[in-house]
This record gives C-alpha cells, structure tokens and sequence, in this order.
C-alpha cells in the first residue's frame, strides 16, 4: 500500500521551510506527498498584492516539480481562528486526504497564524470524526508530530526525533530557493541564496550535529510511539 504523507501549515511556505527534507525523502520513497497550506487568500499580504492568484499558482507547480501536491484552503492571515466552522472545514480535508503520516506546527510561536494552524491541525487529525456529518469516512494519521519552523518563530521546542536529509539537502534547498525567488518574482540564483535558504541551512546543520549526520530536520511525536530498536 502507497503512504500518504501530510504537512499542513498556515502559510504557503511553512511546510517548504519547515520540513522539506522530509517530504522530499518521502517522494523518493515513492509515497503520496501531499501539503495542505490553511491560508489560500493573500489579499490582504502586501509583498503580494495584486498577484496573490500568481503565488498560489506558482507554489502548485513548483510544488508538483518536486513530486508533492501543494493544496489550500481559503483562510486569509490573520482572519481565522479555531472555532466551529474552521474546525470542520481542516477536518474534511484531512478526511479526503486520508494521511497515514501527519506533520504539524509547533502550537507555542510568536506569529499568530502559526499558533491557530497548529491547534485546527491538532483537533482534525485526532478528532476529526467528531466534527463531520454521520458516516463521513475518517481516517486518523497513524503517528503525527509536530514540526520547528525556525528562530524568530518557534518557542520552546525539543525535539525528540530527528530524521537524516543529508541526501534531500540539495533538493530541499533548491526548493525554498525558488520559491522564495517567486514571491520576490525574481529569477532562481542558486550562487545567491535566499536568507530564508541560509537560515535553513543554519537549523538542518545543527539538529544534524545534534544526531550526528550533515542535516537533519527535528520533529516532537504528539503521542509516544513504540519502535523495534533491536
């Protein structure tokens, strides 16, 4: 059976940051990748105003480049919270997507969108039952974990898992690269990188010092987890 792996975010770029490597080391793994971004409008996100229809584009093929489905839902920044009607709306998402893997913001972060993305995410992937009409189908990712989406942002996160991208580090970078590179609607430079692409570089270098590979990215389980060590 095909995996299918989700990572939801609030923005279009928080999964592309947070968690490339992981995502790309599951396309290569031949599972169905898929991120789900809550916000959809930008409308009222000035870098992009009077293109927002373009970045969301952009984002999708550059998304299906890379072997992963790049989906949104119509939250705009900043408009959303976690009451009744987004609650549902996340859950029949995750209930079309059906993920056997699920990875989602860190709940404690210094930007609002973050903190409601994660807790919509939370309740649709453990409860999501609760919130459709009887006989939806529904499927609860088997294991679930939260992601670090990097300095200025995250608060208070250790990790107790860590995943190898050494191998998916070029491509992962190339990835943020271009598409920070589409928001500035500037041409791809992979001689000049992107802060974003330098601030990355910076946390995959020392969660990858803290397990002992080149990059790794850090990940907290929302429940324990057994594994076979042996």
């Amino acid at each position: 059976m095909v995996k299918t792996v989700l990572g939801i975010g609030a923005h279009y770029d928080d999964c592309v940051f947070g968690i490339p490597g992981v995502l790309l080391k599951a396309v290569r793994k031949n599972c169905r990748v898929i991120v789900l971004s809550l916000i959809g409008d930008y409308s009222n996100w000035k870098p992009v105003k009077g293109r927002e229809k373009e970045l969301i584009q952009g984002t999708v093929r550059l998304g299906q480049e890379f072997g992963v489905e790049m989906r949104f839902l119509d939250f705009a920044g900043m408009r959303f919270d976690a009451n009744q009607a987004s609650k549902r709306a996340v859950a029949e998402a995750v209930a079309q997507i059906q993920p056997d893997i699920a990875f989602m913001l860190w709940p404690h972060d210094r930007h609002a969108d973050h903190e409601v993305a994660s807790q919509l995410s939370s309740i649709a992937l453990r409860h999501g039952d609760r919130l459709l009409a009887d006989g939806t189908p529904f499927k609860s990712p088997r294991h679930a974990y939260w992601y670090d989406n990097g300095p200025r942002h995250t608060i208070g996160f250790e990790p107790n898992t860590f995943v190898d991208i050494t191998d998916e580090w070029p491509k992962a970078s190339e990835w943020l690269g271009r598409l920070m590179a589409l928001v500035r609607q500037a041409d791809y430079d992979p001689l000049r990188p992107d802060p974003a692409q330098r601030t990355k570089e910076a946390l995959a270098s020392y969660r990858g010092q803290t397990c002992g590979v080149a990059y790794a990215e850090a990940f907290r389980s929302e429940n324990s987890y057994a594994h076979d060590i042996l």
